[in-house]
């Protein structure tokens, strides 16, 4: 198996622009912020024997599905999280779609943000993940993201995640991940699991999701959507995920490679 460099993107929480945030008094503290934060935690990670990319996220939010995880076969996968900009979804894949490596990908959707509303929704409160369809991953986690938060990277993944327990979470992610065999779809739901054991959120669980793309590895023509799940609202969201997994890995026909 050929090694791929991970890596992280932790000086951008250095940047000039930073420092005189601060001195402006732009970077509020997260106490003061006039909305209830949204505590998430999300996995992204990618397969070299059967050429998929996915990624799979938890939140205490509704229908957390249909703003954090963004996919193209081919192309990568990217969660963004913390205090949201949704635009970084579909900025970044267009950047990988140009062969953009994600160490640049995230330095250049960051520093491209005007920051529109600096005291309430401030950049510096970002948290975002990429991997591309060759498993190299970079990740950002801003400096006003809501404690605890941060992310951890291994050859193939990135997790990442706000208002956790601790970084206990995000470490039980990657192991989880590199220590599970079979489909990715279940890789990618061990590492949930396995956050959630490790105190998960803060605020609790309200929805899960979960995409995996690869160019025609649907199941009808011309499909690059292997698997697109979501738990909308269930006091249990990671459970019923993983009974849709199964339910899915059940009416997949298995590659004799694979292990279920």
């Amino acid at each position: 198996m050929r090694l791929l460099r991970s890596f992280t993107v932790l000086a951008l929480a250095t940047l000039p622009s930073f420092v005189h945030a601060q001195r402006a008094g732009l970077v509020p503290a997260a106490s003061t912020l006039p909305w209830p934060p949204v505590a998430t935690f999300s996995i992204l990670g990618y397969d070299p024997t059967t050429g998929e990319v996915g990624g799979a996220v938890q939140s205490r939010v509704f229908s957390v599905g249909n703003g954090v995880l963004w996919a193209e076969a081919g192309v990568g996968v990217v969660a963004t999280q913390a205090i949201v900009d949704v635009s970084y979804g579909p900025q970044a894949i267009a950047l990988l779609r140009k062969g953009v490596k994600p160490i640049d990908v995230v330095k250049q959707v960051w520093e491209g943000d005007r920051d529109p509303r600096p005291v309430d929704w401030t950049k510096f409160g970002r948290q975002f993940a990429v991997i591309d369809a060759q498993g190299n991953v970079a990740a950002y986690t801003g400096p006003k993201a809501t404690d605890w938060a941060g992310d951890k990277q291994c050859t193939y993944c990135t997790a990442q995640g706000n208002i956790l327990a601790g970084p206990e979470v995000v470490n039980a992610m990657v192991k989880a991940f590199e220590g599970t065999t079979g489909h990715l779809s279940v890789r990618l739901l061990a590492a949930l699991e396995a956050a959630q054991v490790a105190g998960g959120d803060k605020r609790g669980m309200q929805s899960a999701a979960m995409v995996i793309v690869k160019k025609d590895g649907g199941v009808w023509l011309h499909n690059d959507v292997v698997l697109r799940l979501q738990v909308d609202d269930s006091p249990e969201p990671i459970k019923e995920l993983r009974r849709l997994v199964e339910k899915a890995a059940s009416m997949r026909r298995p590659a004799p490679r694979d292990n279920y």
